[in-house]
Formats: structure tokens, sequence, C-alpha cells
């Protein structure tokens, strides 16, 4: 069984709107689910493992039985954070009905708490069929990755008076269609600010200011281990990367020189006659230090 089976509701491991600020950030794999689950409110199984994990050029060439796999994997490592799974480019646009099949397929198969789908007031019905259904519904608003291709290049949202008011509108037919919070991506902070304040449900902000009620970044990018390129609203934590290359430059170099590995890392034999004369058993441990 799933740990996110023994969860409360996500609307109350998140908080109320106005809380405490919400922490989010992305998760693909079990090891990085598990060093998040401590420190975050939520972790994203964001369609960007497109291209942070399998290096392809947009989140919309990812399919669902990939995502429900690495779903599976965060979710198996969480036992405190909400895990929100992407539903993927296709899966859920076209009709109410066939976005209810998948996202039902996500939270059963994977034992997340929530899926995200991207899309405004678009998309309100499709939002309450599956609210309506009992599966808790995360929104996307603003700069959506999965249109991009659709509405051109990755460009700040909400610098006229049209596009504001239309991000606005998205959020709040959004909101009122039963997602419990809305990811509100690449808005201008006055903008962002505005829906926050006008949105009953908490928003949760990439590259769209503090003024939102939480963040969420990509781990990856966060922390210097993804290096195609930055997006100006990350901030860089760590520079795992370039550690990473670091460690594997001493590696290579160390075994190019025949100084790995050591005397202390490997196997010597053991005394047969000696054990058998003593009665001496055979040690079961997998790796038994010589």
């Amino acid at each position: 069984m799933n740990a996110s089976s023994h969860k409360p509701p996500v609307t109350e491991l998140l908080g109320p709107k106005g809380g405490a600020p919400i922490v989010g950030l992305t998760a693909y794999t079990a090891p990085v689910a598990s060093l998040l689950d401590r420190h975050v409110d939520f972790m994203l199984v964001g369609d960007s493992v497109a291209m942070v994990i399998y290096g392809m050029d947009t989140t919309r060439t990812i399919d669902l039985d990939t995502m429900i796999r690495h779903g599976k994997a965060v979710a198996r490592n969480a036992s405190q954070a909400v895990v929100v799974v992407d539903m993927p480019f296709g899966t859920y646009e076209d009709d109410p009905e066939i976005a209810l099949a998948n996202a039902r397929r996500v939270m059963v198969e994977t034992g997340a708490d929530a899926v995200k789908m991207e899309g405004g007031a678009e998309l309100a019905a499709t939002v309450a069929r599956v609210v309506a259904d009992g599966i808790p519904v995360m929104g996307h608003i603003g700069l959506m990755p999965q249109q991009v291709r659709a509405t051109g290049q990755f460009k700040s949202k909400g610098h006229s008076e049209t596009e504001s008011r239309r991000i606005l509108k998205d959020a709040l037919a959004i909101a009122r269609a039963g997602a419990f919070a809305i990811v509100v991506e690449g808005v201008v902070e006055p903008v962002a600010r505005e829906i926050t304040a006008a949105c009953p449900v908490p928003t949760i902000g990439i590259g769209a200011s503090v003024a939102c009620d939480g963040q969420i970044l990509v781990t990856e990018d966060m922390t210097g281990m993804f290096t195609q390129f930055r997006p100006k609203f990350v901030k860089r934590y760590a520079d795992l990367g370039a550690e990473l290359e670091r460690a594997v430059a001493a590696y290579a170099e160390d075994v190019r020189a025949r100084r790995f590995p050591g005397p202390e890392h490997t196997f010597k034999p053991r005394k047969k006659a000696a054990d058998k004369a003593t009665g001496a058993k055979e040690d079961a441990r997998p790796y038994p230090k010589s």
C-alpha cells in the first residue's frame, strides 16, 4: 500500500488560503522523493520530466504510461508531502469523460494524492467533472508549457490589460470548478498579486513573484542539475551538476591511473583449509569484508 493512502485530504496538508507559504518542488524518482518529503508541502511529478530526464525538446511529448511510472516511484516514497501528478498533453483536453478515465488511471496506479491540468476557463467543465468524481485537481494558468507550440515562445504573461483580464478570468473559473490550488506560471507581479487576492484557493507561483500563496520550482533547476537553460525566475541553491562532474572526473582519473579499486575495495580469497579445520561457517553477507 502506498504511503499516500494514509494521508489527510490535500486541503488539510497544504493548509488554508492565506496561511503559511506553501513549498513545492518537482520529483520524478524515488531517491529524490525521499529526500524532499520532510521539507516540502507537495511534490509535483511534472511533465517537465520530458525535458529534464529524457532530454526532449518539449513537455508535450511525454505519455501517460511514463507519467504513471514516475508517479508510482514518487508516491511510494512520500509519507508526508502531497503528491501531484501532471496529466500529460493529449490526455484530458478534448473530452471530460476521457479526462476522468485517465485521471482515474493516474490515481489508482500511482497512489498519488491529486492530478494537475493546464488550462483556463475552457477547461473548467473538465475540472468540475474530475473533481465531482472525488479526484483532487490542481489547476495551472498563465504560461502553460503544453500550449507553447500553439501560443509561441516561453514569454511572461499579463503585460496587456486584455491578457491580464483573461488570466484572472481563467483563475476564477478553475477555482469555481473545484480546483484545490492553482499554479500561476510566468505572470507579471501585479497580475499575480491580483489573482492571489481574488482567488479563493491557494495560488502556487513559478515565475509569478512572492505575491502568491506558495512557490514551486523544478528541483533540477534549483540544484544546478539541469543546465541546458536557466529561466529568469530560478534561484540556484546548489551547483550539483558541477559537483557531479568533478566527482566523475576524479573517478575516471583514478581508474585510468589504476588507483581505483584499491586494496580496501577488493575481495580476498578465504583460507579454505583453515575454515575446514575450525568449522567456520560460510559468511552469508552479500558483500563480505576480506
